[in-house]
C-alpha cells in the first residue's frame, strides 16, 4: 500500500500548499493529492507542486465535475501531467446538491447519469482522441491537443452502489472519504472489483482519504474536525455512508492517538484492500510533523492484502 499526503485546498496562499507537498516529498511519501474546496484551484496548485517536488506522484481528490466541462478539465489535467513528468491521478466526483445547486445553479437531477455521461467523453479526450458526444446531460465535441502526454489515471468518488458500478466499469478505481477500513473491505472493494471484472477491466485502485493525527489529545482533535467540517455529515451521500458504519459524524472516522494507535489503523486500511492511503494530518504543527514522520516510516512496510 502506498501512502500519500492529502492537501486541504484551503490555505493562506498557494505557496503554503506547495510547501506541504515539498515537506511530503522530503519525508519520503509516495504522493500528494489536492482537494477543490472553493479556495485555491487544485489543478493549478498541482502544477506548481510538480515543479517544487519533482518525482512525487500527484493527484486530485477531488475536482467537482459539474462546474468544469469535460473538454476544459481534460486540458487542465493533461497540462498537469505534462509538467509533472510523473503519473498524475485525476480524481473527480459530482459533489453534493447544496453546493452544485446552491452555489453554481446547476441541476443535480440525475447525478449518476451525469457521471456516466461525463466520463464517456472525458476518457477519450485524455487519450488525445476526438470526441463527438451528445448525451442527455452534456454535449462534448472536440479534442485536446497535448502532444506526447500520457493519459492521467481517472478515479471516481464513489460510495454508493451505482457510483461504484460506474467506477468499476469506466474509471481506474475510486477515491473514498469518511470511510473506515471495515466499510472499505466489506463493501467498497467487493462492489467495485466485481464491476471491473464484469467489464473486463483490471483490478481497480482503491484510494482512501483519511484525517489523522499523532497527538496526545485525540478528543480535542475530533472536536476540532467536528467544528471545521462537521456540516459534511448533513450531505445525503455522506450521511448514508456514516449511517452504514454506525457513526454519527465525520469526526468519528478520524484516526487519532499515539504512534501505535495510528500505525494500527494504517495497517487495517492496508488489510482492507486499500492500494493507496492518502492522509490529511491535522492538529498543531508538532502533531502535523509527527504524523508525517510516522507515515514516512510506515511507507513500504505495508503490502496490499487481498
Amino acid at each position: 500500500m502506498k501512502i500519500g499526503l492529502y492537501v486541504n485546498g484551503v490555505g493562506p496562499s498557494p505557496q503554503a500548499l506547495v510547501d506541504q507537498v515539498r515537506a511530503a516529498a522530503a519525508a519520503g511519501l509516495d504522493s500528494a493529492y489536492f482537494s477543490q474546496i472553493f479556495s485555491w484551484d487544485a489543478l493549478t496548485v498541482a502544477a506548481l507542486s510538480a515543479q517544487a517536488a519533482p518525482g512525487l506522484a500527484l493527484g486530485t481528490a477531488i475536482v467537482q465535475t459539474y462546474p468544469r466541462h469535460p473538454i476544459a478539465l481534460a486540458g487542465q489535467a493533461l497540462t498537469v501531467q505534462a509538467v509533472s513528468g510523473q503519473p498524475f491521478t485525476l480524481g473527480i466526483g459530482p459533489s453534493h446538491p447544496p453546493l452544485i445547486e446552491g452555489m453554481f445553479g446547476y441541476s443535480y437531477d440525475k447525478p449518476t447519469r451525469h457521471v456516466r455521461e461525463y466520463l464517456s467523453p472525458l476518457l477519450p479526450l485524455l487519450r488525445g482522441e476526438q470526441v463527438d458526444y451528445h448525451g442527455e446531460t452534456l454535449t462534448a465535441v472536440g479534442a485536446v491537443d497535448a502532444p506526447n502526454t500520457p493519459a492521467p489515471s481517472v478515479l471516481l468518488s464513489a460510495l454508493g452502489p451505482v457510483m461504484l458500478r460506474i467506477a468499476g466499469e469506466l474509471a481506474d478505481g475510486t477515491v473514498t472519504v469518511w470511510t473506515g477500513p471495515k466499510m472499505i473491505g466489506d463493501y467498497i472493494v467487493p462492489a467495485i472489483t466485481e464491476a471491473a471484472a464484469r467489464a473486463g477491466r483490471p483490478a481497480p485502485r482503491i484510494v482512501a482519504t483519511v484525517v489523522a493525527s499523532v497527538t496526545a489529545d485525540p478528543d480535542a482533535t475530533r472536536r476540532w474536525v467536528a467544528e471545521q467540517v462537521g456540516f459534511a455529515a448533513q450531505f445525503p451521500g455522506y450521511r448514508a455512508v456514516l449511517e452504514r458504519q454506525g457513526l454519527s459524524g465525520v469526526e468519528d472516522t478520524v484516526v487519532a492517538g499515539d504512534e501505535d494507535t495510528v500505525a494500527r489503523a494504517v495497517a487495517e486500511y492496508a488489510a482492507a484492500g486499500v492500494t493507496e492511503l492518502v492522509v490529511g494530518p491535522v492538529g498543531e504543527p508538532l502533531d502535523w510533523a509527527r504524523t508525517v514522520e510516522l507515515l514516512a516510516n510506515l511507507r513500504g512496510e505495508l503490502t496490499h492484502v487481498t
